[in-house]
């Protein structure tokens, strides 16, 4: 659907999900001015996917590896109105992938020098190679994942990182993933200082991604940004009130308790696959598309020792099968409160995620062995520290996937909600694991609410469709 180049008549505008962006959305609309709004959230407490939890020892969980950084001047903005600057704790990212009997730091393909002599070889022959062909002999229109991988580099990387991983993570094969997603997600390789660093050059001084530094919440964990931000909308926020149905023909919520809510617009935050099953008069075309997209689980079990904090990284990845968790975050580092009193010279805590395909019965106690023996393993805590506190948290959507089909499912299912006044955003709402951090939903909700508002149009989604509006991009 094309952006409006007028203003939409405000009305009264309900939106799903107390999430980063259903927040934006509702606190963008009181800074508008807008009275006539009601944020509904099914969970008992607002936050969404970046919540946080405080399990019965005193230790302090994300769901999963939540980091602040930004792309966007309104999500600075929204920060530095909630929180001091003493408020806000901020890191230097260090972070490295096990591989074989050794830490290599991140990105794996920039420091093919950490590796055994063998393997960078192997590795650094195909990059070679690849660095002499010919500008014809690239990339494919619309190649999958797992093609990119080897056009970028070279099967000895993808055999050694990039499959094992991206297979781990996804919960997928690469060659089932598209690759138009990619963009920052996936550091790029310079062959000239791969080639220095074998020769005893330094590394570069600077860091790839957005995420070289990043803020974190001094107390309350990540979802302490989402508790503030929904102080500021209590009035019209219900927690604890689920939508079973829409019906767009008469602009209706039907509720768990039976209650029937009227609005012009809807802006829905949840699982877009969720909303196009429970809205009436769906073509079956629709559903269909909305029924092929696909979404990753994530367990996220949290592991509290008796043990000081000591280590000095910030996350670490593992692309290895036997290790159940793709990644572990060093909690503790994030933040001293995370664990009980503050106390870090005498608790850590390691934050580990597995992922799932959905609907995989899980041996939550047999998950808790696996992890906490695994990290023992590979040198993150002392073989006998006391295990304090085991937490694990289900996260049922974690991640979008986007699989090759994603964007023509997309392309079904989107433009028939927003012709009927419904309007899918956030990281589940657009199915666009590209622009699935905090502060894109955040700059989503508040572009979607001054759309509503007076008709600006959107920036951010406006990228991602390929759509160049009025209001420039972002």
């Amino acid at each position: 659907m094309p952006h409006s180049a007028h203003p939409l008549p405000s009305g009264r505008i309900v939106i799903l999900g107390a999430g980063p962006c259903g927040l934006a959305c509702a606190d963008e609309l009181r800074r508008l001015g807008h009275r006539d709004w009601l944020l509904l959230e099914a969970a008992p407490v607002p936050g969404g996917l970046a919540r946080s939890v405080v399990d019965p020892a005193g230790f302090t969980w994300d769901l999963g590896g939540h980091v602040v950084f930004s792309h966007f001047g309104e999500f600075d903005r929204l920060l530095a109105e909630l929180f001091t600057a003493e408020e806000l704790l901020h890191h230097d990212r260090s972070s490295f992938i096990r591989f074989r009997d050794r830490w290599v730091p991140y990105p794996f393909q920039q420091h093919l020098h950490c590796l055994p002599p063998e393997d960078a070889t192997k590795c650094l022959q195909d990059l070679l190679l690849l660095a002499g062909r010919q500008p014809d002999q690239g990339l494919p229109d619309g190649a999958d994942f797992a093609t990119w991988l080897h056009q970028m580099y070279g099967q000895g990387l993808v055999e050694r990182f990039f499959g094992p991983y991206n297979s781990k993570i996804w919960s997928t094969s690469p060659s089932r993933m598209a690759s138009s997603w990619v963009a920052e997600r996936v550091a790029p390789v310079n062959v000239d200082e791969v080639l220095a660093a074998f020769c005893g050059a330094a590394p570069p001084a600077r860091k790839w991604g957005p995420n070289a530094t990043f803020a974190f919440p001094a107390r309350g964990g990540t979802g302490e940004i989402w508790r503030r931000l929904a102080a500021r909308v209590d009035a019209r926020l219900r927690t604890g009130t689920r939508a079973l149905a829409v019906d767009p023909a008469v602009r209706t919520v039907t509720l768990d308790g039976g209650e029937v809510i009227s609005y012009d617009h809807l802006v829905a935050t949840g699982p877009l696959d969720r909303l196009t099953a429970m809205t009436a008069g769906a073509p079956d075309t629709v559903r269909a598309a909305a029924g092929r997209l696909k979404h990753t689980t994530v367990a996220m079990v949290g592991l509290g020792y008796q043990a000081p904090t000591t280590d000095a990284r910030s996350w670490l990845y593992f692309p290895q099968p036997e290790v159940p968790f793709y990644r572990a975050t060093n909690f503790s580092k994030y933040a001293p409160a995370n664990v009980p009193g503050s106390d870090t010279q005498t608790y850590s805590a390691w934050m580990t995620e597995i992922s799932l395909s959905p609907d995989t019965r899980l041996d939550h106690d047999r998950l808790i062995h696996d992890c906490d023996q695994a990290l023992r393993r590979h040198g993150l805590v002392p073989e006998h520290a006391p295990l304090a506190s085991s937490h694990l948290e289900l996260i049922e959507y974690a991640y979008p996937v986007p699989t090759l089909d994603r964007d023509a499912a997309l392309a079904e299912v989107v433009p028939w909600l927003e012709e009927r006044g419904i309007y899918p955003r956030g990281r589940f709402g657009t199915w666009r694991y590209e622009i699935g951090n905090m502060d894109h939903a955040v700059k989503m909700g508040i572009d979607i609410a001054r759309r509503l508002f007076d008709g600006t149009p959107e920036e951010l989604l406006g990228r991602a469709r390929g759509v160049v509006t009025a209001g420039g991009l972002s």
